[in-house]
């Protein structure tokens, strides 16, 4: 009865089934501490579950302000950091976004869906960003989007090159999702540039992917524009209670990067010539292996396009790595892959 209402879009890729290791979705090999937990139950006990939550998320905003130094004017808190693109791609006035491919899909995923055209920058040979290729398409460009470290490369972008595009004027959303793993981020940057966004979220080295909360960092005007479109009540209080309370906790979050970045390099060792480096929390290995991987209890992120025959592979829990590692010596043979 619907035929021809309903736009088309392509599904999300869905593996079911019991696997015994799960490394596809760059989540941390971490749950919260029990204790930590209990902490935030505790706050949770003495809010009202019948009240909507503070209207533009103030409580978590304070929080992550206090954390950096920032004014709450600099700070904007989504239902992770996607629900924050969703917003982006449409706060801006111009013709196309701008994306830089292989990167995180749901840029182009967002603007399509509100049909937004985009323009998409290939990355070199070495993953990174052309500032001057970029700062060529921008002039009638409504965002830029560019992720670092990026998904699913592993790799940071040369500031200089970052720079480049921050001189066109255009809105420049840096994703840093995955900034904690590689120690650096350009959010000090958002005095010098008023055009600069900074992404970053809690899914990562905090592990709460399962309380769904992003935020972003950015000049006074472009968070109050945020505000101004943005849906009321979208952070519920469960979140911004578990945020609040993780920051109080930042030297946990400290020695668990620690250990994953450890891990990372240890199994990037071990996998040779087939891995990439990285400064996330993931492997890029060229490698055809995700049927190979699945077959034996393993899932993993299957590329495709410029990365077909890639995989996309989460620093896991050092059994599940060497698990996995075990696993790649039989796809691949042992000759092409170091020890343990």
């Amino acid at each position: 009865m619907i035929n021809g209402l309903v736009k088309s879009f392509q599904p999300y890729r869905v593996v079911e089934g019991n696997y015994r290791i799960w490394l596809d979705k760059n989540e941390s090999p971490f749950d919260l501490p029990a204790e930590i937990k209990e902490e935030i139950f505790e706050e949770l006990r003495k809010l009202p579950f019948n009240r909507y939550p503070q209207i533009v998320s103030l409580p978590a905003r304070e929080s992550i302000a206090e954390f950096y130094g920032l004014s709450v004017k600099n700070v904007a808190v989504g239902n992770g950091s996607d629900e924050l693109i969703s917003y982006l791609v449409r706060l801006f006035e111009g013709d196309y976004i701008i994306t830089t491919p292989p990167t995180f899909g749901m840029y182009s995923f967002y603007a399509r869906l509100n049909e937004i055209p985009v323009v998409e920058v290939p990355l070199g040979g070495d993953f990174t960003v052309d500032g001057e290729a970029i700062a060529e398409q921008a002039k009638n460009a409504r965002a830029i989007f560019i992720a670092s470290p990026n998904n699913p490369t592993g790799n940071l972008q040369p500031e200089e090159e970052i720079l480049k595009v921050l001189e066109t004027g255009k809105p420049v959303i840096l994703d840093e999702a995955y900034a904690e793993f590689a120690g650096r981020s350009l959010w000090k940057l958002i005095d010098e540039y008023p055009n600069l966004i900074i992404l970053r979220t809690f899914s990562k080295a905090f592990g709460m992917a399962g309380i769904r909360a992003g935020y972003m960092l950015a000049g006074e005007e472009i968070v109050d524009a945020i505000y101004r479109i943005k849906s009321p009540f979208s952070v519920g209080i469960m979140t911004m209670t578990a945020i609040k309370v993780a920051l109080r906790h930042w030297n946990l979050v400290e020695e668990r990067v620690k250990e994953i970045v450890e891990e990372r390099e240890r199994l990037r060792k071990a996998l040779g010539g087939l891995a990439y480096p990285s400064d996330a929390n993931f492997l890029l290995v060229k490698l055809d292996a995700y049927e190979g991987l699945l077959k034996r209890d393993i899932v993993v992120r299957k590329l495709s396009g410029r990365l077909e025959g890639h995989v996309r592979v989460t620093i896991g829990r050092k059994w599940e790595n060497d698990t996995f590692l075990e696993a790649v010596r039989e796809i691949a043979g042992g000759d092409l892959v170091g020890g343990l």
